[in-house]
């Protein structure tokens, strides 16, 4: 008989790769069906790929390599500094190329007080005419941004109506990233499907308390989006909750001016393909391509394969084991009308960009 305690059956998880013997279509997509507009990425530092110290031209070989004729840059950042850096090294080289988010200097609130949310209305129309053209809201609203009095500032604060207001009076979108995976939130444990990604990034670990529920962020936001109808949002990464579209659903149903994009969320959106695919064609006009990765064409197909094709269980990412959690995806074999609303149309309207 067997003892399960013994050394020679156990295995650690990360030593644990396993070849599936499935015989499967692997479609290879070189090209996407339609020109895309990435309307959710990062040229900063912040991911470890800091194109502002590398020639633009080089970046453009790897768009125009899969047909990216336009990227979102969400690094405008926490200062005019950071801002004006992105628009002089990247949207003087190529106009059309390239459109850059400004945000919210969040330290700055202890110094102001309730003075804050008009000051930062006014950075913002001072961002958009230097040459920003949206806002970005990071994560750390709703988790670690602290008032005057050293509170946490809920996303419904009523103090920051003047930034959304002025967002609404610019007539520019606001893309918001509120919360985390739902697994982010969880206690850290044997259940937790998020467990390797967790251990190797701790500070991606929100668990209550210290942090708010990740509900009650949810909530706050839906309060936001709800009070603003004259403000455009974009929920990040799927509304912030990609493993519920039911209720990102619902907040579209309810709020036409609530938008979503799928950057970074190919594994939870591939591994529920037919709810994935339902929510793609019922709301079709609300979605925008995005990836969240370093611009690289592999990456790039990668997304093409998902939408395009109708493949089975495959890895959502470059390297394996996946790094968001261990299972596959399918893929959600859109049709046409839908791939050109979420590769580019939906971008061009939402974002005002002008087609020449």
């Amino acid at each position: 008989m067997n003892d399960p305690a013994n050394t020679s059956t156990d295995l650690l998880l990360r030593g644990y790769v396993p070849r599936s013997q499935l015989k499967v279509s692997e479609t290879q997509i070189s090209h996407p069906r339609f020109m895309v507009i990435d309307a959710h990425n990062h040229l900063g530092s912040i991911f470890g790929s800091d194109w502002s110290e590398r020639p633009v031209s080089e970046l453009i070989d790897v768009l125009d390599e899969i047909q990216v004729d336009m990227l979102v840059d969400l690094d405008g950042g926490w200062g005019e500094d950071i801002l004006n850096r992105h628009i002089d090294h990247f949207k003087s080289a190529a106009p059309e190329r390239f459109l850059h988010f400004g945000g919210v200097d969040w330290s700055q609130w202890p110094e102001l007080g309730d003075r804050f949310g008009e000051s930062a209305a006014k950075k913002l129309r001072t961002q958009i005419e230097r040459g920003a053209q949206g806002l970005k809201i990071w994560k750390n609203f709703g988790l670690k941004v602290r008032d005057h009095n050293d509170q946490l500032v809920a996303i419904d604060d009523e103090r920051l109506i003047p930034i959304w207001e002025m967002a609404a009076e610019l007539q520019i979108t606001v893309i918001i990233h509120v919360a985390d995976p739902v697994a982010f939130f969880d206690p850290l444990d044997n259940t937790n499907e998020r467990w390797e990604e967790l251990h190797v990034h701790p500070d991606w670990h929100f668990p209550n308390p210290p942090f708010p529920a990740f509900r009650t962020i949810m909530d706050q936001l839906a309060n936001l989006v709800t009070r603003h109808p004259e403000t455009i949002f974009i929920g990040a990464h799927v509304g912030c909750y990609a493993e519920n579209l039911k209720w990102v659903g619902e907040l579209l149903d309810r709020c036409p001016n609530f938008y979503v994009d799928i950057a970074a969320r190919l594994g939870e959106l591939g591994r529920q393909p037919f709810s994935a695919r339902r929510f793609f064609i019922q709301y079709a006009d609300r979605i925008l391509f995005g990836t969240d990765l370093k611009p690289d064409p592999e990456m790039y197909r990668l997304h093409y394969r998902f939408l395009e094709s109708d493949d089975e269980y495959f890895n959502y990412d470059l390297d394996y084991p996946p790094s968001q959690g261990r299972w596959q995806i399918y893929g959600l074999d859109l049709p046409e009308e839908v791939l050109e609303k979420v590769y580019r149309k939906n971008a061009v309207k939402v974002l005002n960009i002008e087609v020449k």
